[in-house]
């Protein structure tokens, strides 16, 4: 079902518009990620889809009574209301139902007419219905679902809503929506003020849910978790691609590849087409070079494929380190309450550290501490030989908001830079032109977070150490960021929220968990990874000491052997391997030539059979692993 038509948006502030020509579709159970570079116009395309904002031109159309809600950023709260008030006001529909059917209930124990309680009784039957029909008993146990997924305490319902942080007054408007359930959501950062709990819980809500979303994040984890499909917004037009983040970053990469190859196959056609009209317009060939130049005019220009660049950053040689950088032993810092203690680690040269864990666990205070700029309750750090340290504080206090970038970039220890080295290097992190004379202070949170990693930079150091560094950066600068930093041949130290960013770039994670601390070799999927296994040991275990409780432990069936294949129970019908495998090599053929369709931009020019491709590729895909896994059955019982 067609819920949202987007056509021809045009969206203009000042010289250039922001939006220039938007279309595309919104079909019940699409969840949409919307993706592009920080001032592409976003969050202005959520406001005309939310009816916060006009469009110059163009229209969006949509059933009438359609219900959509927009999570907001900040709201002026009443001092009266609490947090279970606010949770409560997105479900107020359905208990003005409750309040109504208990009203009619107690109207007809009072009824002394006959045909009045008739009435009545229709009435209560129908509220019934609605009740029932909306799953308006339970209601209670959603809003506490929701609550303490978002991470708050049953203790705190009742506290004035004006009593939480700003945060976490985003939480509760994120928790207001949800529980409203609107017919079409629109997300814009809704991971923000969340701890990695809170946001497994949101995508895994989103993700089993039946809303239909159009979500913007830069959290690419958030994004291939919960989406199917990905809008690009760029230079004010939208490009369409089927699947979550990391599809849409791959099949994006292939579709520019075999576009800028069409492209520059014309071009050379073009020129040499144009090279022929001018040396035979007035010779013997002048009538074939008039009928070329008449079917040059004809041809319909390819498009050069505009590609988002991320910044080409990159952090200088590390001079090199003892064997270990870092020594932590028995290491506790709290203040009042203990935030850690007895920390106890070694920092190997190279390595690739990410601390993980929730809001208020100690994260930023143990780089604070590791660094000396807080004092240790208990144990002792110690740095290794030739050790040179360069810190990004999340709050960028590094860059001074009252110097110019220039300026700002500029280490005290290396006075010999130039303008021009530091205008080199300030434009290999993504600021360029005029923006670099600007004070640090008038520059976005984005350009301030460049800033920071270019000074960061600037200073040469051999180990890092990063507080939160991806904040405010767009998606293509996060990628380079990721690069720059695994290039990096010294030893890196951060902290993050960012499981994308945690993937890949650690080498080793430290997770805070209550109570205690973990260290993992690896990166965030295989911490995942070791998580699952143990929890699943824990059931195992728990399982087999509640039957040896009641006396009756769990059977130990033994594997089949060899000789034991027939006897297993065929999951496919019987085929021969080599029909299979030819089935196989077809398909494969057909996936190879519909994924080719699917980098071609001519398919989206029909949107009927970009459907209809998509559709095809996706069952293909969907028959190919079946195949392969009757495949491996026929192949072992055979």
């Amino acid at each position: 079902m067609l819920l949202l038509s987007v056509s021809q948006i045009v969206r203009q502030f000042d010289a250039a518009p922001v939006l220039n020509g938007v279309t595309f579709e919104v079909n019940s159970g699409d969840k949409l990620g919307l993706v592009g570079p920080n001032g592409a116009g976003k969050t202005t395309l959520f406001r005309i889809l939310a009816g916060l904002d006009e469009p110059d031109s163009g229209q969006v159309q949509q059933p009438a009574g359609l219900r959509v809600g927009m999570l907001e950023q900040s709201t002026e709260f009443s001092a009266d209301r609490t947090l279970i008030d606010e949770a409560r006001a997105g479900l107020a529909p359905l208990y003005a139902l409750q309040d109504e059917a208990l009203d009619v209930a107690a109207k007809i124990a009072a009824a002394d007419d006959d045909t009045q309680r008739d009435r009545l009784q229709r009435r209560y039957d129908v509220v019934q219905l609605h009740l029932q029909r909306l799953q308006a008993y339970n209601i209670e146990h959603r809003v506490d679902e929701v609550l303490q997924g978002l991470g708050f305490d049953s203790k705190d319902y009742h506290r004035p809503i004006t009593t939480f942080s700003g945060g976490q007054q985003n939480r509760v408007l994120l928790a207001r929506l949800l529980l409203a359930d609107p017919d079409l959501l629109l997300l814009d950062e809704p991971t923000n003020h969340l701890d990695v709990g809170a946001t497994e819980w949101l995508e895994n809500y989103l993700a089993q849910s039946s809303a239909t979303l159009v979500l913007i994040s830069h959290d690419r984890w958030f994004l291939d978790r919960v989406t199917n499909r990905t809008l690009e917004l760029n230079r004010g037009r939208v490009n369409d691609y089927p699947g979550n983040f990391s599809a849409y970053w791959r099949l994006k990469a292939e579709r520019a590849e075999v576009q800028m190859k069409a492209w520059e196959k014309q071009q050379e056609f073009i020129a040499k087409t144009e090279e022929f009209i001018r040396k035979n317009f007035y010779g013997q060939k002048s009538s074939q070079s008039h009928d070329r130049e008449k079917k040059l005019e004809r041809i319909e220009r390819i498009e050069r494929p505009q590609q988002i660049v991320g910044p080409a950053m990159n952090f200088p040689s590390a001079r090199r380190t003892g064997d270990w950088v870092l020594d932590v032993t028995g290491l506790g810092k709290g203040f009042g309450t203990p935030l850690f203690s007895d920390l106890t680690l070694r920092l190997l040269r190279g390595a690739r550290l990410g601390i993980l864990g929730p809001n208020g666990c100690g994260k930023s205070t143990l780089l604070k501490t590791l660094l000396g700029e807080l004092p240790a309750d208990t144990g002792k750090v110690r740095l290794g030989t030739n050790v040179e340290i360069a810190y990004f504080d999340q709050q960028l206090a590094s860059v001074d908001p009252e110097l110019s970038v220039v300026e700002a970039v500029r280490p005290p220890n290396n006075a010999q830079m130039t303008p021009g080295q530091i205008r080199d290097l300030t434009a290999k992190f993504g600021l360029r032109g005029e923006i670099v004379h600007q004070q640090v202070g008038n520059l976005s949170g984005g350009e301030r977070t460049k800033a920071a990693l270019a000074r960061l930079s600037a200073v040469a150091a051999n180990v890092l150490v990063l507080d939160e560094p991806t904040n405010h950066l767009d998606l293509w600068a996060l990628a380079s960021l990721e690069e720059a930093l695994s290039a990096f041949d010294g030893t890196v130290l951060f902290v993050s929220h960012d499981r994308y960013f945690l993937d890949r770039v650690a080498t080793e994670i430290l997770v805070f968990e209550p109570g205690r601390w973990r260290l993992y070799d690896g990166n965030y999927t295989q911490y995942v990874d070791s998580m699952r296994r143990a929890e699943q040991e824990a059931r195992d275990q728990a399982s087999r000491d509640a039957a040896r409780a009641k006396g009756t432990a769990p059977e130990v069936k033994p594997q089949p052997k060899s000789d034991d294949r027939a006897k297993r129970k065929r999951k496919f019908p019987y085929r021969k391997v080599a029909d299979l495998e030819q089935e196989i090599a077809q398909l494969e053929e057909r996936i190879a030539e519909l994924q080719a369709e699917l980098s071609n931009p001519d398919t989206y020019r029909d949107g009927k059979k970009a459907r209809e491709v998509k559709e095809e590729f996706e069952a293909g895909q969907k028959r190919l692993a079946e195949l392969y896994e009757h495949w491996e059955e026929a192949s072992e019982l055979n």
